[in-house]
């Protein structure tokens, strides 16, 4: 390509949300994209990632993350085509994961993008099951709270994109029981039918503690947390004695503005010498490859299940972001932006 720069659109961040973010916290721009130097890349956005953890990023407080930059594009993960490149390895038409999201164009340093295998999974696939929203799952039910056999097992937020893969992998590694809660009838119908969930709980419809007592009688063995609030303090209720508690995320206070207050059940984790223990993906990306490849297998042959729900387009990723932050979506939500 000879010309010097190409005309592209980003997502930047308008302002900081107090609460609830919204649309006017979010500004489409046009920008120019300078073509690759030295050991770069220019990709063309195909696909891109919006996940509940970006909301903690919206704010300008210290993190394990970097907040985004007030009039600056935001970021995350995405897979792209080389359309130019000037890196050995990388060849034009080559389909990449990157974490240069919320953008139609990036360039990027070689170290910034990896050749993923169109021909194990489609290239959304990488974005799901087989990307880091697997790979949670994956660490929650095997690492963080391991499930053993015959274990009645409990995942919050299951229709979304880490827990429905959570629930399926449990049974995988052993579950007896795996008990999911979901937001109205629909998804818990999708829980049970479609991901092969034992029981499903309507968050909606009443008292999570309660329904979850009537489902687990006798306890549950290992929690995998998405949402926090209610649920947790439900699930911390049904732990048995050296039960087991993956802290994946706590959705249910990710706009609050002030303090949340923890569950008032807490001591039960001395008495019950429970395991409560946090996992961040970014801590074992290095397990990556080896997890896509067998979870491209549990793809093929039909053991594992994913569902998406896709917006068309840049400029629906704030919509995208603001529905998963509202339950609105089933499995991984994705924004398609090669249309």
């Amino acid at each position: 390509m000879s010309d010097k720069t190409i005309v592209s659109r980003e997502i930047r961040l308008a302002s900081r949300p107090v609460g609830e973010p919204g649309t006017e916290n979010f500004e489409l721009v046009e920008t120019e994209v300078p073509r690759p130097g030295a050991r770069q890349v220019l990709v063309r956005n195909t696909w891109m990632s919006v996940d509940p953890y970006m909301r903690g990023r919206m704010n300008d407080t210290p993190s394990y993350i970097a907040p985004f930059q007030v009039g600056a594009a935001l970021e995350g993960a995405a897979i792209g085509e080389v359309i130019d490149s000037n890196v050995e390895g990388l060849p034009v038409g080559a389909a990449v994961a990157h974490f240069r999201g919320w953008r139609d164009h990036a360039l990027l340093n070689a170290a910034e993008a990896t050749v993923v295998d169109t021909g194990i999974a489609r290239p959304q696939d990488h974005l799901g099951a087989l990307g880091s929203t697997g790979l949670t799952a994956y660490l929650a039910v095997t690492e963080t709270a391991p499930v053993k056999a015959g274990d009645v097992v409990f995942v919050s937020g299951a229709a979304g994109a880490v827990g429905s893969v959570a629930g399926q992998l449990a049974r995988r590694f052993g579950a007896a029981r795996v008990i999911g809660s979901a937001g109205g009838p629909e998804k818990g119908r999708k829980l049970v039918e479609d991901f092969g969930f034992d029981a499903a709980i309507d968050y909606r419809a009443g008292s999570v503690a309660e329904q979850l007592a009537a489902l687990a009688p006798e306890g549950i063995d290992v929690y995998v947390d998405n949402v926090g609030g209610d649920h947790l303090q439900a699930a911390i209720g049904a732990l048995k004695v050296h039960g087991r508690a993956a802290l994946v995320g706590m959705i249910s206070g990710y706009n609050a503005t002030e303090p949340v207050p923890g569950p008032n059940n807490i001591y039960l984790a001395v008495t019950r010498r429970l395991s409560l223990r946090g996992v961040l993906v970014s801590d074992h990306m290095d397990r990556l490859p080896g997890y896509a490849r067998a979870a491209a297998r549990w793809l093929a042959d039909g053991t594992l299940r994913t569902e998406e729900t896709v917006l068309d387009g840049l400029d629906q990723a704030p919509a995208a972001f603001l529905g998963v932050l509202r339950g609105a979506n089933t499995g991984k939500m994705l924004v398609r932006l090669d249309t």
